[in-house]
């Protein structure tokens, strides 16, 4: 299930990457990371809080602007920077956990979001490159 926080006019054209069910969670994702960055130390405010949001919003980015390229092995290309913006993301929950600054609950409730996401990356590549 789906909470977007924003709304799409009647006359206001959808992009195809609106569409993407892996676009529409990695934007939860964003919201999670956001959220629990917020409770990480003032100090990392340019170091690990900067790098983690980067490399979440990058997913979403990514996909957004693989929709426009002309082919599909474009298309699986920029799918392939979602996924390793994905695992870079959660390289820096590991290190997030390991250095406490986030609990448990919330590591593994951040970890369950981006093994879907990385399920469904891998389900989109493989369609854009079987087509």
């Amino acid at each position: 299930m789906f909470l977007c926080l924003f709304v799409v006019k009647k006359d206001m054209k959808i992009y195809s990457f609106e569409k993407l069910n892996v676009w529409k969670e990695s934007l939860e994702l964003i919201k999670s990371i956001y959220k629990i960055t917020q409770k990480f130390p003032l100090e990392e405010k340019f170091g690990l809080i900067s790098q983690i949001r980067r490399a979440t919003v990058s997913i979403s980015s990514n996909l957004a602007e693989g929709t426009s390229r002309k082919t599909n092995k474009d298309k699986a290309h920029f799918t392939t920077i979602s996924y390793s913006s994905t695992m870079e993301v959660l390289n820096q929950l590991i290190i997030s956990r390991e250095l406490d600054y986030i609990s448990e609950n919330d590591y593994i409730f951040v970890r369950q979001k981006v093994e879907k996401i990385t399920n469904m990356l891998n389900s989109l590549r493989n369609s854009q490159l079987n087509v």
